[in-house]
C-alpha cells in the first residue's frame, strides 16, 4: 500500500469511529503533490461535518482548510486569527511566510 493510501486509510478508520473531533497530525507529511491535493479535497468535503484540529506545515493546505489558525514558533503561540489575518501578520511573515 502506498503512503498516500495509508494516510487515507488512517482517516477512514478515524471516521468509522464516529469521533466528534478529528485530530490530524501532519496529514500531508510524506505525500506527493497529487496525493496532497486528494487529501485536501477529502478534508474539504468533511469540513462542516466534523470539528478538526490540524497540525500542518503546508501553509497552502492550512489556508485552504482552516477557519482559525494559531501559529507557533518554537512551541509558543505568536498569533491566532483567520487565514487572511495570519497571512498579513508581520511576525508570522517573518517566521514562516517571508516578506514578499
Amino acid at each position: 500500500m502506498a503512503h498516500g493510501e495509508k494516510r487515507q486509510l488512517e482517516l477512514a478508520v478515524a471516521l468509522s469511529l464516529n469521533a466528534p473531533v478529528l485530530l490530524l497530525d501532519e496529514p500531508m507529511a510524506g505525500l506527493g503533490a497529487e496525493e496532497s491535493m486528494l487529501m485536501k479535497d477529502i478534508l474539504l468535503s468533511l469540513k462542516g461535518q466534523y470539528a478538526m484540529l490540524l497540525v500542518e506545515h503546508d501553509m497552502d493546505i492550512v489556508f485552504a482548510l482552516a477557519d482559525r489558525v494559531t501559529v507557533l514558533v518554537y512551541g509558543h503561540p505568536i498569533f491566532t486569527g483567520t487565514p487572511d489575518e495570519v497571512r498579513e501578520h508581520p511576525e508570522v511573515r517573518d517566521a514562516y511566510l517571508g516578506n514578499e
